[in-house]
């Protein structure tokens, strides 16, 4: 089986409360953009050796980490179905904000669920998506959505805001690590609620209204994310902002932008949604 998990940004977000359980409580808005993984499964040839896992594309490190495989073996402790090969082909990088390996095993998850007829339903999935990471839930369902709690607790948009815009990805050089990030941040609760602005002001008034967190800690670390969304201004977007803890920052444009030298140079993705 063959499923392509997909990439999202976080339009706006906001680290309200650090929690008892060592988490954070935040408030964002996951939108899913068309930029995919690619990710194979079939049953292994050696029913009595563990899952085999091989990932190509963009370099994410020891595969052994791979969140996939921690989504199988969480998978594993409630159901039973063949061991594995699993191939994963990265093109979402690692260190950017835009989900990519909680996408991943998300999908893994829920391709086991309907290939095996497991038959667990996507509440049961996204409470043990929950335990894997916590964005991990969004991508179960993959639809825009407002997210607070851990990031679990979704509510569903009731119109795609960003139909008929042009996006463009664009990542710098540094990778952002998400939990020192969470360590850096200083939590407070916006004065205007993020799910508000979205639903009663236009995509093209939310310059200066709609902030991240992450953004101060994340341009000491890697200044280029500012230039870059400078440079997504530039070119004409109505909103730009770096996506979650970073270092990926996303251009929405009205209509397809011509974009400047550093842009195309850091462009990862870019199309109609």
């Amino acid at each position: 089986m063959i499923v392509f998990p997909t990439a999202k940004i976080n339009i706006g977000l906001y680290v309200t409360e650090k929690r008892s359980d060592g988490f954070h409580n935040i408030e964002t808005l996951f939108y899913p953009v068309p930029f995919y993984d690619a990710l194979e499964f079939v049953e292994s040839d050696n029913q009595s050796a563990p899952d085999s896992l091989i990932v190509t594309g963009i370099d994410v490190g020891n595969h052994e980490d791979n969140l996939v495989i921690k989504a199988v073996k969480k998978l594993r402790e409630r159901k039973n179905f063949p061991m594995l090969k699993i191939h994963l082909h990265k093109a979402i990088p690692t260190k950017a904000g835009l989900g990519g390996g909680s996408s991943d095993a998300a999908f893994i998850l829920k391709g086991i669920n309907q290939l095996y007829g497991l038959e667990m339903n996507n509440e049961e999935l996204k409470a043990m998506a929950l335990e894997i990471g916590s964005d991990c839930p969004f991508f179960i369902d993959a639809v825009p959505a407002y997210a607070s709690g851990r990031g679990e607790i979704l509510q569903p948009l009731k119109t795609e805001i960003l139909n008929n815009h042009y996006i463009v990805l664009a990542k710098a050089e540094k990778g952002i690590n998400t939990k020192i990030a969470y360590m850096n941040c200083r939590p407070n609760v916006p004065p205007i609620s993020l799910n508000s602005v979205i639903n009663t002001v236009p995509v093209a008034q939310w310059k200066g209204l709609i902030k991240n967190d992450f953004y101060e800690y994340a341009f000491d670390e890697e200044p280029l994310i500012a230039k870059l969304i400078d440079e997504m201004y530039i070119a004409g977007a109505v909103f730009s902002l770096m996506s979650g803890s970073g270092s990926a920052v996303y251009g929405i444009f009205k209509n397809r932008p011509q974009l400047s030298e550093l842009l195309k140079k850091q462009t990862i993705w870019q199309g109609l949604i």
